[in-house]
């Protein structure tokens, strides 16, 4: 089994697509007006207009609700990234802090509302557990 995205259910693909190519510094993929996919080594991050919910089920997920998953990006330098990304942030959650498990992260929300957590591993337990991987 291969983990292949995470989408995002939005009322307004176009500011979340925007919104996510400054974030992860590339261009969205757009197969169809109500769908986008922003794409890069390691994950999917797809995002769908309302309208196609009701493609899985009528009800089965609401934009701008979510309030249990943060979407995680590993970044090289989390403190530049914090810099970059001051102007553009309306809402940060955490500033650039070294969280117990070693990793140092900064966490904001997006348009919609979802949690977003940029880290750099920077202890070398931290860093090891993340060798190797993409």
């Amino acid at each position: 089994m291969n983990f292949a995205s995470v989408r995002i259910i939005t009322d307004d693909v176009d500011r979340l697509v925007q919104f996510y190519e400054k974030v992860m510094g590339v261009s969205a993929e757009r197969p169809a007006p109500v769908f986008a996919e922003l794409v890069v080594p390691s994950c999917t991050l797809a995002i769908g207009h309302s309208q196609t919910v009701q493609l899985f089920g009528v009800g089965s997920a609401e934009a701008a609700s979510n309030r249990t998953v943060i979407i995680e990006f590993r970044v090289h330098d989390v403190d530049a990234e914090y810099e970059r990304l001051k102007p553009f942030i309306d809402e940060w959650v955490k500033e650039p802090t070294t969280m117990p498990w070693g990793n140092r992260a900064v966490l904001f929300r997006d348009p919609d509302g979802n949690l977003v957590n940029l880290f750099t591993p920077v202890t070398e337990e931290a860093i090891k557990r993340f060798s190797g991987r993409r």
